[in-house]
This record gives structure tokens, C-alpha cells and sequence, in this order.
């Protein structure tokens, strides 16, 4: 079957679905780009997953606009004053899906399957947990090995979505036909096609979700899914290309709406990895800062990303509390020549890696151009994102183009790309005055005082330019103009409390 004729599939099938779900009042179609992994929230490991969980697993706690802790199944939290005890007070009025209510022993059930669960992948994220105790129906206390204060990020996603208990006694029944608490209850899955959910009346907050029922269809050609979009058989697509932006604007029919996500797109060097970090021209701190110079980030943003790529200086993105004010550095090629001058050069020749996609190789090519006009000659070397990042790993590279798709908690921007023994420290970059404020700012709590150890941490980066932003990762959304109250929140998700679809 051709790419054509599969497209005119997809887009009939879901022309179809869209009238045959014409009778079910205020039905939600959403166009994913990717089909969902599993239905497990402790086993699940993808973004698109998440997208689905988000209406139908409450967490302990969620995020706001401003990537701030609230309530959702806990009302309040409160360490103790060594920070090892984290003890919740819980909603009374939850119940799951299948009618059975929500409390201090469902949460621990689940907590408990999240830890043991062979293939369970919140392992990690809640390794720093000793034990936890449900001592009454509306208290949750989690006994800590040693302080952690990444824990409330990771109890604000996976980690922290809540199951129905009777449901573990079949552990393969739990994907099949997940039962959680939020806002939809699960009613079907066609692998490759669909997940359906319908409103869940006894939600204790029900009144503010307007939608009989939410179908999440996975369509990976981003031409088709925005053709379904301009038909009508979707109302709502996530991760819309760059090169669509201005043909979303422009359809008066249609919405577009971006936010800064939680990643970003950086150019890292080889400082300490290997034979090619002793012979490359980035070895020299100020050759390292002149390619920065070089570099106009705000052309990136207007030729290759559409407007949305907004300009980064920093792993912490614009929503985030610990996100710094410091300006963006501009391209200064006279200056970036004098810094090499400095080093005793007048031209650079390097090598720049990175993994060939599309969008990735014309931000590479963009960066060739601007730097051979500071002096600094990259030759550019393509391969897959699995070679490349073996091959960074080895030390095979002297500077490389890298993407993270972000954490909520600033620690999972940072400390594994920059401490001696980060995992994701290819560059082998090791200054222990950052080791030590890193490691001190995963055992304080308190923001105030952790946004001061990365700060500090930051103006020793900063200095070192061990690397440099390009880009903050998007989250870019197109609707029908019928969809109103939909916001975009940097953590991704769709979220659809006070959302409608008007007729």
C-alpha cells in the first residue's frame, strides 16, 4: 500500500468515526503521533501514554501552569524536619472506576506495586523510598532512606497515579482494562487504532468535565493528522510540525497553541572523554565559547522552527520555578573571532555530530554556516540517534547536537549530564564544585533554597561552557476554533477540566 492510499485510509476511517460518534453528546477526538505503549501506569514508558493517563489516572499531586505542586487525590503534604518522612492527608471523596473507594491503603497498594512490580518502571524514580504506612484512611507516610527532593516530581506523574487494588489479583487485566480514578473510565482499545473513555459521573470533581466521551487515535503522518484536523474527524492534534505552523494560523477554521516544554536542544562538547578530547580545538574553554558566539539562536527559531523554538540559555525552561532571568547571549562573530584570536588561532576546524533526522540536520547545517563565518570550519557528521549516541558515549566526538524531552524537577535536566559520574556526562566534564552543589540541592526541599544551589551551579557552567542551549523543547497543539478552554501546560499533557466543544 502506498503512503497515499494508506493516508486516504486513515483519513476515511476517521471521517467515519467522526460520524458514527455524531450521536454521543460533546465526544473529544485527539490525533496522537505515536501509538501508546501500555496502559500500566507502572510499567508504561511513553510520552503518548502519559497523554491518555492524565484523564483517566488521578496522581497523589499535579502540576500547574507554573509547574507548581497542587492538590489532586492529596489535599496537603509536609516533610519532616529532616526531610525523610513525607506524610500525606488524602481526599475522602475519590472513588475508582470499578466503585471501590479510594484511601490511605489503595495508595500504599499501589506505592508497594510500583516498587516490587518486576517490570515495573517507577523502580528508580521511587528508590529513595524505605517503607510506606497508611497509619488511618486519610494518611499517607512515606519513610525515606535518605532525603529526596526529586520524590514529589515523580509522585506528580507515573509514580504517583492511583489503580484500583482489586484489580492487581489478574496483573495482566491491568493493561488490558486499566481502572483508575480520573475524570474517564476505560472502555475499549483497538491496538493501532483507538482508546476510548467515557465521562466517569461519580468523579468527585465531574461537574467541570464537559465531554461524554474522549477518543485518543494515533495517526503518525503529521500531514494526515492535521487533514483530519481541517475535516473534522479530529478536534484536537498534539505535536504539530514547524513547517504547519503557518498554515494552522492562517486557517480561520483552526487554532494554534504552543507552550515552552520542559526540555531542550543543546550543543555539548568533548571535554575529558578519550583521544578526541585531547586532540579537538573545543579542548580550549574560549574556542568553546567563540562557536557559542557564533551562533544566532533567534534565526533557528525563525527559519527552522516556525516561531516556536524559543531561544535557551539555560536547562531549566521559562515555566519553571528555577528558571533564571539571565539574558539570552546574541551572536557576536567580531567577538567570537577575537576569543580565538585570543587562543592563538584564526580559524578552527572541528567536527559536529549529530542524528540525522530532518529537523536536526538543517539546525546543523544552519550552525556550519554561521560559525565558518567566526572561522570555525565544522565538517558535519550524520548518522542514526542509536550510533550517535553509542558513539558519544565511547568518546567518538568532538562537539554534538542533543535532545531531552525534560523533567519537571530540575534535577533531571542537569545533574546527569554534568556530574563526574552523570550517566548522560559524555563529555566527561568534572568539576566537583558543581558535584557538590548538585548532590547538596537533591536533599533540600525547600525551593528557595534549591534555586540557590542552582544558581551557583549554573554561573560555574556558565563559565566552563561545557555546553551550550539552542532551543526549549515545544509542546505545539492545532484545534478546531470550536474547542475553547484548552491550554497547553509545559509538561505536555492534555488536560480538560473546563474545556468544551461548542456547536
Amino acid at each position: 500500500m502506498s503512503k497515499r492510499t494508506r493516508a486516504s485510509v486513515i483519513l476515511g476511517g476517521l471521517l467515519l468515526a467522526a460520524a458514527s460518534g455524531a450521536a454521543v453528546a460533546q465526544e473529544l477526538r485527539i490525533g496522537l503521533q505515536e501509538e501508546v505503549d501500555v496502559l500500566d501506569p507502572h510499567r508504561a514508558r511513553t510520552y503518548v501514554s502519559r497523554l491518555v493517563f492524565t484523564s483517566l489516572c488521578d496522581k497523589l499531586i499535579d502540576l500547574d501552569a507554573k509547574l507548581q505542586f497542587v492538590p489532586q487525590l492529596a489535599t496537603s503534604w509536609s516533610w519532616s524536619p529532616d526531610n525523610k518522612v513525607l506524610t500525606f492527608k488524602l481526599r475522602t471523596d475519590a472513588t475508582f472506576h470499578d466503585g471501590t473507594k479510594f484511601d490511605a491503603a489503595a495508595a500504599k497498594a499501589n506505592l508497594d506495586r510500583a516498587l516490587t512490580l518486576q517490570d515495573s518502571m517507577r523502580k528508580s524514580e521511587l528508590a529513595s523510598v524505605e517503607k510506606v504506612d497508611a497509619p488511618d484512611a486519610e494518611t499517607l507516610v512515606l519513610t525515606l532512606k535518605t532525603p529526596d527532593a526529586t520524590l514529589l516530581a515523580n509522585l506528580s506523574d507515573r509514580a504517583g497515579m492511583m489503580l484500583s487494588p482489586k484489580s492487581f489479583a489478574d496483573p495482566a487485566s491491568v493493561a488490558r482494562t486499566p481502572i483508575c480514578s480520573g475524570p474517564y473510565k476505560f472502555v475499549e482499545r483497538i491496538q493501532n487504532d483507538r482508546i476510548v473513555l467515557d465521562k466517569f459521573d461519580k468523579y468527585y470533581d465531574a461537574k467541570d468535565f464537559h465531554f461524554s466521551r474522549v477518543v485518543f487515535l494515533p495517526v503518525p503522518d503529521t500531514t494526515v493528522r492535521l487533514s483530519n484536523l481541517r475535516a473534522g474527524g479530529l478536534q484536537l492534534i498534539e505535536r504539530v510540525n514547524p513547517s504547519d505552523v503557518a498554515q494552522v494560523k492562517g486557517d480561520p477554521n483552526l487554532k494554534f497553541e504552543s507552550v515552552d516544554g520542559l526540555g531542550f536542544q543543546e550543543i555539548y562538547f568533548n571535554i575529558g572523554n578519550g583521544e578526541r578530547a585531547k586532540t579537538s580545538a573545543f579542548k580550549d574553554v574560549r574556542v568553546r565559547r567563540a562557536l557559542e558566539l557564533s551562533i544566532d539562536r533567534n534565526a533557528i527559531n525563525e527559519v527552522i522552527g516556525g516561531g516556536i523554538y524559543t531561544p535557551a540559555n539555560q536547562p531549566f525552561p521559562p515555566a519553571s520555578p528555577y528558571h533564571s532571568d539571565k539574558p539570552v547571549p546574541q551572536r557576536d562573530v567580531a567577538k567570537a573571532k577575537a576569543l580565538l584570536k585570543e587562543a592563538g588561532l584564526t580559524t578552527v576546524k572541528a567536527e559536529l555530530s549529530y542524528g540525522n533526522n530532518t529537523t536536526t540536520a538543517a539546525i546543523a547545517e544552519m550552525v556550519q554556516a554561521m560559525a565558518a563565518e567566526a572561522g570555525i570550519q565544522l565538517s558535519l557528521r550524520p548518522t542514526d540517534y542509536a550510533a550517535l549516541l553509542a558513539g558519544n558515549t565511547a568518546g567518538n566526538f568532538e562537539a554534538s547536537i542533543r535532545g531531552w524531552s525534560g523533567r519537571v524537577d530540575p534535577d533531571g535536566n542537569l545533574y546527569t549530564f554534568v556530574t563526574a559520574k552523570g550517566s548522560l556526562n559524555d563529555g566527561k566534564y568534572d568539576n566537583p564544585a558543581v558535584d557538590k552543589l548538585l548532590n547538596e540541592a537533591r536533599q533540600v526541599p525547600d525551593q528557595v533554597k534549591r534555586r540557590a544551589l542552582y544558581d551557583q551551579a549554573e554561573a560555574i557552567l556558565d563559565k566552563d561552557v561545557r555546553n551550550f542551549y539552542l532551543y526549549y523543547q515545544p509542546w505545539p497543539f492545532a484545534m478546531t476554533k470550536k474547542l475553547q478552554g484548552f491550554k497547553p501546560y509545559a509538561d505536555g499533557m492534555i488536560r480538560l477540566k473546563g474545556v468544551t466543544l461548542a456547536k
